[in-house]
């Protein structure tokens, strides 16, 4: 492919006496040049200073560069902002009236152009005649051409509300469909050329506004509506609403268009901006008018959410399929509520200490007269994009409530019951207050309800989602992280969030035959969890193999197949009739085996509460060294706090931290050791040995060779205390 090379258009200079007879004009003029897509003021003469009320010339240069419209009015902004565009890029004359406000008030300018070839270099020439002050409605001055461009201009204002947008100066979109149908179009196809619609969508905008203020969203969303008819014409784009765009093209190069685009747009706005999503439908396709090409690049452009960076997807025929799917769960969600076509389903989680249902999650079913058996994933993505997914979970929360109801009916213990939210529920309405509210009227306690949130929905907003879950929790609701391994997920999330426990992505037991490196990452993660004191759950639990090494772990819960698929309200109490249930804990040994689970295994200060002398023996990790060894001695370089102390207690220095002689020891007692570090340098079996110390305690050490090292061939060990005796 080759590449294309953007040319910098270099600033035209005037002859200095040339520019000084320009300059000393009493004619109001100004003269500039269109650099790069950027208006650059070459002169300005004496006359266009006077009907500003300017006496500095550099001073009125400096205030054009910094905003070339500076005290236009703002409802003629946009107005001539797209007309210098359009004239600029030598598509239409430039003869217009505005507003601008001088000393105060607004007066009426009358500003026209033409464009002069100079050399290599097209110059814009603008000249100004002041048609008096503006007059507002009922004003009457006696000045009659001054009133007249006034009721023109008030007029005219109106009119345009009606074709442009007020904000962008980029037409509407009725009168930008009207454009592409009835001129755009038709010409595209006389040249030659393959039409394409674009649809852009700005990700992130709400929190932009949060964060910066909707008066910065407002400046962000003018300069991407300028770089965009910068990019395609000012008459080939439109503001399609809040922070989407559509604009008409070609495919000549389009992609490589785009990709400069979306560089373009990281600059805008003094460089805060956000990532761009394109969708791009090409009439290769099929041809369909521009109304109809827009919405199916809107597809594309929809399809893609996920992802965050700027990028573009091309429209392609699966994706009406989908979007008529889409449809069809937006448009049938209450009516599915109302008519029981969702069904909700319960999965046991399983307490690793007893072997009973400690936890029962609820999800959902779609169950659908026509279509048959809809997974979530084909309706619970759909309605958290459309912001309906809280129908569905407070749906789901009721059906909870009454199974709870039904258990306790039947003389069953009831465990508590997860229901997952979404993130779009936080926006729909006030979450919290809605499932306090049904579960406060059910009289069930709020304990028995616990609440699933995934990592992913955190990043969204992550100080009001914390907040979210602090209300939750502090009306007596356990909250779960979901998913935790998913992505990328964050430790962070676990320093700044109390959550009541973690459950592990079923992923983790997907890869558990294939990848070790799952293991060691799932036992790293559940040791962590262990150390906070919060409990654990892995789902996607399926074989024994899994389930021995999950609770070899530590891991406090489990949840999948192995134990039992999700079932409706109706199979758990036909199990129950028929004896063939797994059995639910007793509620008042709850907390008997969440101590029990909470316990870290791999801490060995559970066994005192205290600094009782009759544990002096004892450490939390076992002390441990790791000791270089050349021919000569062995030396200390990395050891825990254990070691440490263990050495500061029994040798009052941190022995071999300056090397201990290997080739003759000090004593008797050096001798064991001495003799077991040649051992270990030589072989790679471990060796355990008992050395005595002074005190008469026994030390039971364990010796392993690490690695040698291939350039010094020095050996490196791992010593460990595994206990020691009186």
């Amino acid at each position: 492919m080759v590449k294309k090379v953007w040319r910098v258009m270099e600033k035209y200079q005037y002859d200095p006496i040339e520019l000084s007879l320009m300059e000393r004009s009493c004619v109001p003029l100004a003269v500039y040049q269109y650099i790069d897509k950027q208006i650059v003021t070459l002169a300005i003469s004496d006359g266009f200073l006077d009907p500003f009320e300017i006496s500095d010339r550099e001073y009125a240069i400096n205030i054009i560069r910094k905003d070339l419209y500076y005290g236009c009015h703002p409802d003629d902004l946009a107005m001539l902002e797209n007309a210098a565009h359009l004239f600029a890029a030598g598509e239409r004359p430039y003869n217009i009236v505005y507003r601008t406000k001088i000393a105060g008030k607004y007066k009426i300018l009358h500003a026209r152009g033409v464009h002069v070839q100079k050399d290599d270099a097209k110059i814009e020439l603008v000249w100004f005649s002041d048609e008096g002050d503006y007059q507002e409605e009922g004003e009457q001055k006696g000045d009659f051409l001054a009133a007249a461009y006034s009721n023109l201009l008030r007029a005219n204002t109106q009119e345009r509300l009606l074709q442009y947008d007020y904000l962008t100066g980029l037409p509407t979109i009725n009168h930008f469909f009207c454009l592409c149908d009835t001129n755009f179009y038709p010409k595209s196809i006389e040249k030659g050329e393959t039409p394409v619609m674009l649809f852009f969508d700005m990700s992130g905008m709400k929190h932009y506004n949060a964060k910066y203020s909707f008066a910065e969203g407002d400046k962000l969303i003018h300069s991407f509506a300028r770089l965009l008819a910068q990019t395609f014409g000012s008459d080939c784009c439109s503001r399609f609403g809040m922070d989407r765009f559509c604009a008409y093209t070609n495919d000549k190069n389009l992609e490589d268009r785009l990709w400069k685009f979306f560089s373009d747009c990281e600059g805008i706005n003094g460089g805060k901006s956000i990532p761009v999503r394109a969708g791009i439908y090409s009439a290769d396709v099929e041809v369909c008018g521009a109304s109809f090409a827009c919405d199916r690049a809107k597809m594309a452009c929809d399809s893609s959410r996920t992802k965050y960076l700027s990028h573009f997807t091309w429209f392609d025929k699966s994706m009406l399929d989908d979007a008529e799917k889409r449809q069809y769960i937006v448009n049938n969600i209450d009516r599915a509520i109302a008519e029981n076509w969702i069904k909700v389903y319960y999965q046991p989680i399983i307490r690793a200490a007893n072997g009973r249902v400690c936890d029962e999650e609820a999800l959902s079913r779609w169950i659908d007269p026509e279509r048959g058996f809809l997974s979530p994933a084909d309706f619970i993505p759909i309605l958290e994009n459309a912001n309906l997914a809280y129908k569905l979970d407070l749906f789901v929360l009721e059906e909870v409530l009454k199974k709870l109801k039904a258990q306790v009916k039947a003389g069953l213990y009831i465990a508590p019951n997860s229901v997952n939210l979404s993130r779009s529920d936080f926006d729909a309405c006030d979450i919290v207050q809605e499932v306090n509210k049904r579960v406060v009227a059910s009289k069930i306690p709020p304990s028995k309800i616990t609440i699933e949130i995934t990592e992913s929905i955190l990043g969204s907003d992550f100080e009001y989602m914390k907040s979210q879950i602090k209300r939750f929790q502090e009306l007596g609701f356990n909250v779960w992280i979901d998913d935790f391994g998913s992505g990328y997920s964050s430790l962070e999330v676990l320093h700044d969030v109390k959550f009541n426990l973690i459950k592990f992505d079923m992923k983790f037991m997907q890869n558990f035959d294939t990848s070790e490196r799952s293991k060691i990452m799932l036992s790293g993660l559940i040791k962590i969890a262990a150390e906070l004191g919060i409990e654990t759950v892995c789902e996607g639990v399926e074989t024994e193999e899994q389930v021995e090494f999950l609770k070899e772990i530590g891991c406090t819960k489990l949840q999948g197949y192995y134990y039992c698929k999700p079932i409706p309200l109706e199979e758990i109490l036909d199990r129950y009739d028929k004896g063939i249930q797994i059995g639910f804990e007793n509620p008042d040994e709850s907390e008997y085996y969440a101590s029990i689970g909470r316990i870290n295994l791999y801490n060995l200060s559970v066994i005192t509460n205290s600094n009782e002398d009759n544990y002096r023996n004892v450490f939390n990790t076992p002390p441990m060294v790791i000791i270089e060894c050349d021919k000569k001695e062995a030396r200390a370089v990395r050891g825990n706090k254990s070691y440490r102390l263990f050495a500061k207690k029994h040798f009052g220095r941190r022995i071999l931290e300056h090397g201990v002689n290997i080739q003759k020891a000090e004593n008797r007692r050096a001798a064991l050791f001495v003799e077991a570090v040649q051992k270990c340098k030589q072989s790679a079996a471990p060796l355990i040995i008992d050395y005595h110390l002074e005190s008469g305690e026994n030390v039971h050490i364990y010796l392993r060779r690490i690695s040698v090292n291939p350039v010094t061939k020095v050996a490196a060990l791992v010593a460990v205390v595994l206990g020691f005796e009186e």
